[in-house]
């Protein structure tokens, strides 16, 4: 089920998300130090996404010199990107592979998480070449708004396919592991 079509797990991969309610994972004793800085790095990738937006923004409103601008989008996009895309790659070769073991009730949630994956990756690059449009504007002294309207555009589309997935990749990963406290991810 694609992202663009999905408002959240089917009920049949939340099973385990009834017995573990996120309500609940802060306080669970099998909540693993791998665990806590898995989720801390889905916050950075929403506080990095919303700053890029709020960069561009500022620049659209002319709030932000364009130089400025230049420095902390080539900052923030490079750590977004590649922080992202090796987070991704750490998922699908080595996390989801050991976890969809775990419980074969959600097993096929990992094959849609991978496959969120792939649906992600083009709007990344989209948004890289977004980005490097309007940086190569902004050295030469081109006008910018098109270019910064351009960004904020895919940065809105790429917010809604990310969160979505971030959602439901901890409202699948947590539960699991919470029910497997012993399980290897190491």
């Amino acid at each position: 089920m694609s992202l663009a079509r999905r408002d959240g797990l089917p009920d049949a991969l939340r099973v385990l998300l009834a017995e573990y309610p996120r309500e609940a994972w802060e306080s669970h004793p099998n909540l693993t130090a791998l665990m806590r800085f898995w989720l801390e790095r889905h916050l950075i990738f929403r506080e990095l996404e919303a700053a890029l937006l709020a960069e561009t923004r500022g620049l659209l409103a002319g709030d932000r010199e364009p130089r400025e601008f230049a420095a902390q989008l080539a900052r923030l996009g490079n750590a977004f990107l590649g922080d992202l895309q090796a987070h991704h790659g750490i998922e699908d070769l080595h996390f989801f592979p050991r976890l969809q073991r775990l419980d074969a009730r959600i097993a096929a949630g990992f094959d849609l998480l991978e496959a969120d994956h792939h649906e992600i990756e083009p709007r990344l690059q989209a948004l890289a070449e977004r980005a490097n449009a309007l940086l190569a504007a902004i050295r030469e002294g081109a006008p910018t708004a098109d270019g910064a309207g351009r960004l904020e555009a895919e940065l809105l589309r790429l917010q809604g396919f990310l969160d979505r997935h971030l959602t439901d990749e901890e409202e699948l990963v947590v539960p699991v592991i919470l029910a497997n406290p012993d399980a290897d991810l190491d």
